[in-house]
């Protein structure tokens, strides 16, 4: 066991706090009915989708009780899920910044991505995205007529600004406008964007005209090492807009309800979004996003622990079972961003179609094929996707000790066959 899984492990018992990611069975997992444990057939250990294997927190429960208890079911009202989100940001990431005014409800990150999108361009317009990126981010914005440019990471898996400029100045020619879609963290490397690099991208896209668009949802999943700063903090970045929820952190996808922040000088594009937009989030949704970021932050600093101790072991069951696989360790959300180009498992042949998440290639289908493994095929994620797989770690270690050991085995196993 490693150091850092030590450290982990002893703060959980120190603190004498649960560990969410160990309290549920394998065999209690396989009765839910959500996506991560229905798509598959039942031997396949899913470790794709971005659901996590815990329990509910316990504020949230109580929350969805009472109201069903009530039968407080109906229609949506009032700003307290924006106030509990301004008063986690101002005690979590030191900004007093987000202002209630300036908000909008909206049925979940990527719909409210999109309704921005429209306010603040046109059909034909660019948007530009850094590959390898969230699927979604190519496939919504290109199905509401939008042309995805992209702009490559570097080596290291950060935003490369020499890249990014060159990508503005493309989406800009001919007088389009255009906007920069940027995932902070980003999914699905796990990287964490420091305020000097939000800073020089707010300077960067203001000298080019490009309004930035900020996917927050994996704001409150900061392992211990990074620090989140928002994109609405920094010099620079008062006519863009960010966009966040409490699904990814609290496990609360399956709960509609998000919340669009608008810059200073963003307020009124925010204020022309149309008025059906509001009526997507359920009253439940919102009930319980506003429970997860008022009263259940104990329980998101026991899954950080968890999760901190996982990173660590995903990285000692790589090294022990799948030698040759490059492991960046993430600084933030429950995703590892594997490269698998040394096996040569895959043509090198980025996907025609990127954003389609059903698609599976190279070594994502081999690890579903042979080891009975389900993870995210890294080519449906853009260019310097193909050969990866992205890893969904928020599950316990017992599921995650077994789950690559799985991989090792196939491994080896697909090595030994003769190739034509």
């Amino acid at each position: 066991m490693s150091e850092a899984k030590n450290q982990a492990s002893s703060e959980l018992a120190d603190s004498g706090r649960t560990d969410p990611l160990v309290q549920l069975s394998l065999q209690q997992l396989r009765q839910r009915t959500s996506m991560k444990w229905r798509a598959h057939p039942a031997d396949v250990l899913p470790l794709w989708v971005a659901e996590m294997d815990v329990p509910l927190a316990l504020a949230i429960a109580d929350t969805l009780h009472r109201a069903v208890n009530l039968g407080d079911t109906g229609y949506p009202f009032g700003t307290a899920y924006a106030e509990s989100l301004a008063a986690f940001a101002a005690k979590r990431w030191q900004w007093d910044g987000l202002r209630v005014e300036n908000t909008a409800i909206v049925p979940d990150v990527m719909m409210g991505i999109v309704e921005i999108i429209r306010l603040i361009t046109n059909p034909g317009d660019a948007v530009v995205v850094c590959s390898p990126v969230y699927p979604p981010f190519y496939a919504f914005v290109s199905h509401d007529g939008r042309d995805v440019i992209e702009a490559g990471l570097g080596p290291d898996l950060r935003v490369d600004l020499g890249a990014l400029e060159d990508a503005f100045v493309r989406a800009r020619r001919h007088g389009r406008r255009a906007a920069f879609l940027m995932s902070n963290p980003h999914n699905p490397t796990g990287v964490v964007h420091t305020r000097a690099e939000l800073e020089a991208i707010a300077a960067l896209a203001r000298s080019h005209g490009v309004r930035v668009v900020s996917d927050e949802i994996h704001a409150p999943l900061v392992l211990p090492g990074a620090h989140f700063t928002p994109f609405l903090s920094v010099p620079g970045s008062e006519n863009g807009f960010a966009l966040t929820s409490a699904s990814k952190a609290w496990n609360l996808a399956g709960l509609k309800a998000a919340m669009a922040i608008a810059g200073t000088d963003a307020a009124n594009d925010l204020r022309r979004m149309p008025e059906e937009v509001s009526h997507g989030p359920s009253h439940l949704g919102i009930l319980a996003h506003t429970a997860a970021f008022r009263d259940a932050i104990d329980w998101l600093d026991e899954l950080l622990l968890g999760l901190h101790a996982n990173r660590s072991l995903l990285g000692q069951l790589i090294e022990e079972h799948l030698p040759g696989v490059g492991y960046i360790p993430p600084q933030g959300t429950y995703l590892a961003w594997l490269d698998c180009t040394r096996l040569r498992l895959h043509d090198g042949s980025p996907s025609d179609s990127p954003g389609i998440v059903s698609d599976l290639a190279g070594p994502a289908q081999m690890f579903l094929d042979q080891a009975r493994v389900a993870l995210s095929s890294g080519h449906v994620f853009g260019t310097g996707g193909a050969g990866c797989v992205r890893l969904n770690f928020a599950t316990s270690p017992a599921i995650l000790r077994q789950a690559v050991a799985r991989m090792g085995r196939a491994l080896a196993e697909f090595r030994q066959v003769p190739r034509p």
